[in-house]
Parts: C-alpha cells; sequence; structure tokens
C-alpha cells in the first residue's frame, strides 16, 4: 500500500489537480484508497490523512459516502456515473473511470465528482413551473363546471376521467357527498364522442318511487290517470347518442333495478303502458356516496346490475385528502360569489386559517356554501374570524394558535409550511425520505430546508 502513496505523493500533477473545483478520488485495485483532492476533502467533509489507506466499504459504512461509484466500477469492471448526496444533502453527480494495466486488469479507480445541486434544483423549478402550467390549463379548461383541480389526487381522478372519455363502458363514481362526481361525470361526456349530444342528469334519490319508471323509460299516450295525451319520453329517450348520468344509484327500487339491467344487457327500452321495443344508444355513467358492496351483501342492491354498472370505477377523493384544493377553492368561490352579488369581499390571514384547517365533512358543496354565505351575510369587506359560523371554531380542526391580523396571507401559508417541514425534519432522518413523504422532489426540501434555516434530526 505505502509503494502506491510513495509513488502518488511524488506526481507533479498534484498541485493542479487540487486547484481544480471538481473532487477527485483515486483508489487501488483492491478498494483502498490513493488520495483525493482538496476540493473532494471540502465535498465530504473529510481529509485525506483520515481516509488514505480506508477501504472504499468502511467508508461507504462510515457514511463518507452514501454510495461509493469505485466499488461499482470494480463490481462492473466499466465506466459508471451516478447521482447521490453528500452529508448535507447536497446532489452530487460522480463518474468513475477504471484504468487498466498492460495485463487487461485494473490498477486503479479515478473518480471525479461535481456537485449538481444547483442545477438540479433549476430543474426541479423548471418541472414544478411546467407541471403548473400544465395543472393551470387543466384547471382553466374545466374552471367553467366548477372543478378545481390542484391536488395531485384529484388532478389524477381528472387525468383517469379524460383517459375514458372514448371508452364506452360504464363508469361507476363512488365517494362522499359534495366531493364533485357530478363535475367528474361531466368531464367524461364532454371530453367524448358523445359530447355533441345530450347530457342527462337523473337523481334516484329524488324522483318518488311510483313514477321512477315512467320518468326512466317515458310512457305511452293515456297508459295512466293522469298522464299527458301525447304521452312523454324518458330519460333515456332523452339521452339517445349522449349520457345518461344516474346519481344516487343506490336508491334505484330493485324491481327498477332490474329493468335498467335489462336496458344494459340489450339496449332497448319499453314506455310504461307500451309493447314497442325502442332500441337505446346511450353511455351510463352512475353514482353513489353508499357502499353498494354492502348494500349488495344485505340484499338491497342487485349484485348482477352491480358488477354491470361497476365496469370501470373511479373513486373521487373527500376534500380532507386533498387540502390543496382548498385554498383555490376558496378564491375561485370568493370571486364567483362576489361577482354574482357585486360585492368585493376579501377573507383575512385568521379566518383564512380556520378555513384551512377545517375537514370539510360536506366536502366542496359545504365549503361553496360557506363562501357564499359569508359573501351575503358579511357586513365589512374584510371577513374576519368573528364572521365566521361558530361550528367551524367549535370543530376539533380549528387551529389553537393565531396567526395575527397583521400577517399577509402568504406570510400565513409560509407560518404553516414551516410547522409541516419542520415536523417532517423531526420525523425523517434524510432528504429524500422527506420528499418522498411529503409528495416533492428532494431539491425542493433541500431548497425549503435551507430557506427556514431547519436541521434534519439525527
Amino acid at each position: 500500500m505505502n509503494r502506491y502513496i510513495e509513488k502518488l505523493d511524488s506526481w507533479e500533477l498534484f498541485p493542479i489537480l487540487d486547484s481544480i473545483k471538481d473532487a477527485i478520488f483515486i483508489d487501488d485495485a483492491n478498494g483502498y484508497t490513493l488520495w483525493c483532492n482538496k476540493a473532494c476533502e471540502e465535498m465530504y467533509k473529510v481529509k485525506l490523512e483520515s481516509i488514505k489507506g480506508i477501504h472504499i466499504n468502511t467508508l461507504e459504512q462510515k457514511g463518507i459516502f452514501s454510495l461509493s461509484v469505485a466499488r461499482i466500477v470494480l463490481e462492473h469492471q466499466s465506466e459508471t456515473t451516478i447521482i447521490h448526496e453528500n452529508k448535507e444533502g447536497r446532489k452530487l453527480l460522480s463518474t468513475g473511470t477504471p484504468i487498466f494495466g498492460p495485463g487487461g486488469n485494473i490498477t486503479k479507480v479515478i473518480t471525479t465528482a461535481r456537485d449538481i445541486t444547483e442545477l438540479s434544483n433549476l430543474q426541479s423549478k423548471l418541472e414544478d413551473a411546467e407541471s403548473t402550467l400544465k395543472d393551470m390549463k387543466t384547471a382553466e379548461k374545466f374552471a367553467d363546471i366548477g372543478l378545481i383541480a390542484r391536488s395531485n389526487t384529484m388532478f389524477q381522478v381528472v387525468q383517469l376521467a379524460r383517459k375514458l372519455a372514448n371508452v364506452d363502458s360504464t363508469v361507476l363514481l363512488t365517494g362522499e357527498s359534495g366531493v364533485g362526481k357530478s363535475l367528474i361525470a361531466k368531464i367524461l361526456h364532454e371530453n367524448g364522442s358523445r359530447k355533441e349530444h345530450p347530457f342527462v342528469t337523473v337523481n334516484c334519490g329524488a324522483i318518488p318511487e311510483n313514477l321512477m319508471e315512467s320518468e326512466l323509460f317515458g310512457y305511452e299516450k293515456g297508459s295512466f290517470t293522469g298522464a299527458r295525451s301525447e304521452g312523454k319520453k324518458g330519460f333515456f329517450a332523452t339521452a339517445q347518442k349522449g349520457t345518461i348520468f344516474l346519481d344516487e344509484i343506490s336508491e334505484l327500487p330493485l324491481p327498477l333495478q332490474v329493468k335498467l339491467l335489462q336496458v344494459i344487457q340489450e339496449r332497448y327500452i319499453i314506455p310504461v303502458g307500451g309493447t314497442e321495443k325502442i332500441p337505446v344508444d346511450v353511455r351510463i355513467i352512475s353514482a353513489t356516496n353508499k357502499n353498494l358492496r354492502q348494500l349488495v351483501d344485505q340484499g338491497k342492491f342487485r349484485d348482477d346490475l352491480y358488477y354491470r354498472l361497476n365496469v370501470v370505477p373511479i373513486n373521487v377523493p373527500p376534500l380532507r385528502e386533498r387540502p390543496e384544493d382548498i385554498l383555490p377553492l376558496i378564491k375561485t368561490n370568493l370571486d364567483k360569489y362576489n361577482k354574482k352579488y357585486n360585492q368585493n369581499k376579501t377573507i383575512d390571514p385568521d379566518a383564512m386559517a380556520v378555513l384551512l384547517k377545517f375537514d370539510w365533512p360536506g366536502n366542496v358543496r359545504e365549503l361553496m356554501n360557506i363562501i357564499e354565505r359569508l359573501v351575503i351575510t358579511g357586513t365589512k369587506d374584510v371577513v374576519t374570524v368573528e364572521n365566521l359560523p361558530s361550528f367551524l371554531l367549535t370543530h376539533p380542526t380549528h387551529p389553537q394558535q393565531t396567526y395575527g391580523h397583521d400577517l399577509t396571507l402568504n406570510s400565513a401559508m409560509e407560518k404553516a409550511e414551516r410547522e409541516i417541514l419542520e415536523d417532517a425534519a423531526g420525523k425523517f432522518h434524510s432528504t429524500r425520505a422527506m420528499a418522498k413523504a411529503l409528495d416533492v422532489s428532494q431539491p425542493t426540501i433541500v431548497r425549503k430546508l435551507n430557506k427556514y434555516g431547519i436541521k434534519l434530526s439525527g
């Protein structure tokens, strides 16, 4: 070992290599450290004297390197490039190059490493900007139907709906009341080949049971007392070549479930009081806020109809599982109702903090109703905590701290962001683990930790 070191120490190239900003690391054929330049000492926070003659496996175990490129080069006998992190979470691009002797065997491995953190951050910012632009375009496209999809979970639902728009199979939308299932149904219709034809919505829970059949399938003239003399087209006939959206499908009575199953299978309807089969060409989308599988087990919903409706399921997540959508929903609906009622209301940071922390059990519909109420009933242009409904303030999710009336909305949001990062930094021991848990890029985590001066635990 010493003969290699003595030979290397005599190189006149060392001063030149020390002046290079990229880290340079030299290992022998057995994986023992021979030399590194000053940039390497700075990048990995080591001294040459402390690592000279130490095996690369030991350096990995001690955490000097998160991953040794030289080890990979010796294993594969070829040049290798990797991206990894140093102790400080800086992103490094390392290339290991084998030096072969006369007999074709590796004699040394030369590793160079460059700090690409800033470049990675710029790339991350560019990706974030492109993603934001893409989200904005999507949001703009669906804003006219009232859909906000800024969160990753909701954006995935929208993307799935767009993908399924041109597939004519039945779709079952599930999710709590008020999450926006009807908006997803509209996306399915308006992005498919049937968009030029009718979109007919039927609320199965709002039609009396004795009228349900005639409303769905129509009736012939004189078929029952009170019937129109000319008869009436049903919802299925009205939706011809288009889409029929059967909301609250769980409320459909069992006798009607049999007839709906027949329509799906045979593609025809028979109006009440009629005998002629009328072909129908419609796409069927249904929705429910109940567990249909459980209703099947209880004998309250036909299993054969369930399987026919549930060909392609889409679950729309509740608002509490997509908190990123709350703020844009508040802003969008505040603008909407200000315009509708000729008002100019704004919401102060304390009140906004309450709205952002609330669980919204009634989901988007509840949030919209609250914003409309604040615009209508507020006597001042600025909505404060005192103007909020009392149940928002007594709800267990109401924040214990106050943000202060002198804080801007950006300051309030930064305070919340800092708290989330501090909490994550206490739970995880690497920026990569934090990034995975918070669903952002690792350079974003590094950038924000530096911004707030937060250190990782451990």
